[in-house]
């Protein structure tokens, strides 16, 4: 119906007041983008912006999750290298590589949560 819409507003003789066409289609295409914009590119943005802080606060003894699936403790950090411990071996990963940290809330500190443990 759209469709039908549009090319019966672009293609309108020349005689006949038609000029909206071209706007109704510039329109359309920002509220396109308005929309993808909203539901796709600022969630993940979002999401990634909350991944960098979660692997800025990587500290050693976290139990870590990678994106292969491996799950390990932290054992050495150096730089933009990740040392992990995960039973019998140790893998160095890029810190890229850590898709979430178990052990601890993205926000949570080490000091908070030895904390929480000597409450406990």
């Amino acid at each position: 119906m759209i469709t039908h819409t549009l090319f019966a507003l672009l293609f309108t003789p020349a005689g006949q007041d038609g000029g909206g066409g071209l706007m109704f289609l510039v329109g359309q295409l920002a509220l396109i983008f308005a929309i993808f914009y909203f539901l796709v590119i600022r969630p993940q943005r979002r999401q990634q912006a909350v991944h960098r802080q979660l692997l800025a606060s990587l500290q050693r003894g976290d139990q870590v999750v990678t994106t292969g699936g491996v799950v390990g403790e932290v054992i050495h950090i150096k730089d933009d290298q990740v040392t992990i411990r995960s039973g019998e071996s140790r893998l160095v990963l890029v810190r890229s590589g850590i898709a979430n940290i178990t052990n601890r809330t993205p926000g949570e500190t080490k000091t908070e949560a030895k904390s929480e443990a000597k409450a406990k």
